[in-house]
């Protein structure tokens, strides 16, 4: 039969517990566990605070690597894969057919990928300079702060993308390429069809938009 779609609230509701379990996952549960370091292990709040950032890294490192064993994922992350390809390609101006695409890197430097390692190694800085606080205002700190902190991701990203030709600017995003070793996988030729096909559409798209 067909698959069901998520549509209407079924969506909605779905979107708001995977909102939800993420940010208790990522954000919450490390910084409770700073928290209690703090309170019960007689640790001072920067060193806890660096615990709950260092938690979180490997946590959502560790969620990266568990869930690529899942089947479906495995197949996404081809996609993924495909996508870099595809994009590298033309960017280098190869000719966009499934042979010539399968050459190049599995890395890019813009990947989405990037903006939740980029995230996670911020909220290290910026909840660590928090210094001090309460059970009550650490928990909601990391909650209110999410927006800003996803800004300052997406700024970051933007500026390293503009400055790739720099030395220094290729060494900071090294930890992003090598997040995306856990988030891409060797595509085969009927995921390159799919990536190139896919590509060509957004272009046409984007023309028809400036035109």
């Amino acid at each position: 039969g067909e698959d069901e779609k998520l549509e209407g609230p079924a969506l909605y509701l779905t979107l708001a517990l995977s909102l939800t379990l993420g940010i208790g996952l990522f954000f919450l549960l490390p910084a409770g566990i700073g928290g209690l370091a703090e309170r019960y292990l007689g640790w001072n709040a920067w060193m806890a605070n660096l615990l709950e950032g260092i938690l979180r890294l490997i946590l959502m490192v560790g969620y990266i690597w568990a869930i690529g064993f899942m089947p479906d994922i495995k197949r996404i992350f081809g996609y993924h894969g495909a996508e870099h390809k595809t994009i590298n390609a033309y960017e280098a101006g190869a000719e966009l057919t499934p042979e010539s695409v399968a050459k190049f890197s599995l890395e890019h430097p813009r990947c989405g990928t990037a903006f939740i390692l980029t995230l996670v190694l911020i909220s290290i800085v910026v909840f660590t300079a928090l210094g001090p606080l309460s059970m009550f205002w650490r928990l909601a700190s990391r909650v209110l702060l999410i927006p800003v902190l996803a800004g300052i991701s997406v700024e970051y990203i933007r500026w390293t993308a503009n400055h790739l030709n720099s030395p220094f600017v290729r060494f900071l995003i090294k930890p992003n390429l090598a997040l995306q070793a856990l988030t891409t996988r060797e595509p085969d030729a009927s995921m390159l069809e799919v990536a190139i096909q896919s590509f060509k559409t957004m272009r046409q798209a984007e023309q028809e938009l400036i035109v």
